[in-house]
């Protein structure tokens, strides 16, 4: 699945070529995603401009004229820009045109979703897919220690691992299998530890170590598991870099110890059990 890195580097790659630009028409191939596309949408769309690319969580935020495109990719989706004149291939959902290009969903699993927020309902943060998303930790009120002292308070009396506690979503938005592995190891936390046992020197290299993290991703192009490819195609390289993450047996990086794998949540979690001392 898509994670925030993977959805950032969507948005990076698409964002140069249509902001500022006029939808010409749109063409709904397949509405049947994870929600309804909207029937109206080309109507819609029809003649707006696209101001701005944005992002909240996994979802991106194509905010035009008359209110917020909201788009999420799903399981496999992948939102490129392409020429209009290229032909349609099997499992692309929806084409919005701007003259001679094309925004491109391609979904083969239909778990993706485009809908419309009209400005008339309100801020776009408000929608109810939006709303109880946690906070953005690439943001400046995640940087430093304003992100160790929400993990901190968050985080009493909280008896779940702390692997699950940063999956939830609340706690902080957008850490994936994958990166939660990884930054846990990056900050030397058990994954299996109760999230209320924290402390806060933990919470402090924790939320650095999301950051960094993420950003390390985010330049790699993301994660490459199943078929996930940027707006251009190219193939993330994240999975070359992970310390910890689908190394199994294989020898820690830093301590040469064995990396072991666990199930947590029906979901695998790798650690080193000498770097990661519970």
């Amino acid at each position: 699945m898509p994670e925030l890195p993977e959805v950032e580097v969507t948005r990076l790659g698409i964002k140069p070529h249509i902001e500022g630009r006029q939808i010409t028409h749109v063409n709904v191939i397949d509405g049947r995603l994870r929600w309804p596309v909207p029937k109206d949408l080309p109507k819609i769309l029809k003649g707006q401009r696209l101001d701005t690319v944005e992002r909240r969580g996994k979802y991106l935020l194509l905010k035009m004229t008359n209110g917020y495109l909201i788009i999420h990719l799903g399981m496999t989706g992948v939102l490129r820009v392409l020429p209009q004149k290229d032909p349609l291939k099997p499992h692309d959902r929806v084409s919005i045109h701007f003259d001679s290009l094309s925004l491109r969903l391609h979904d083969p699993r239909k778990f993706g979703a485009v809908l419309w927020h009209p400005s008339s309902k309100g801020d776009v943060l408000e929608h109810p897919l939006i709303q109880k998303l946690g906070p953005e930790p690439l943001a400046k009120e995640f940087a430093g220690q304003l992100g160790a002292t929400h993990l901190y308070q968050y985080s009493r009396k909280r008896t779940i691992s702390v692997k699950a506690f940063l999956l939830a979503g609340q706690a902080v938005v957008g850490v994936g299998n994958i990166y939660c592995s990884e930054s846990l190891f990056e900050a030397s936390i058990h994954p299996a530890l109760p999230a209320g046992k924290l402390t806060n020197a933990q919470c402090e290299r924790l939320a650095e170590a999301v950051r960094t993290i993420l950003k390390r991703a985010i330049a790699a192009g993301g994660s490459s598991l199943r078929d996930f490819v940027d707006a251009h195609g190219d193939p993330g390289y994240f999975m070359m870099q992970t310390k910890v993450y689908d190394r199994a047996n294989e020898p820690c990086r830093v301590c040469k110890t064995p990396i072991r794998q666990i199930t947590q949540g029906q979901r695998s979690t790798y650690y080193c059990p000498r770097c990661q001392k519970r």
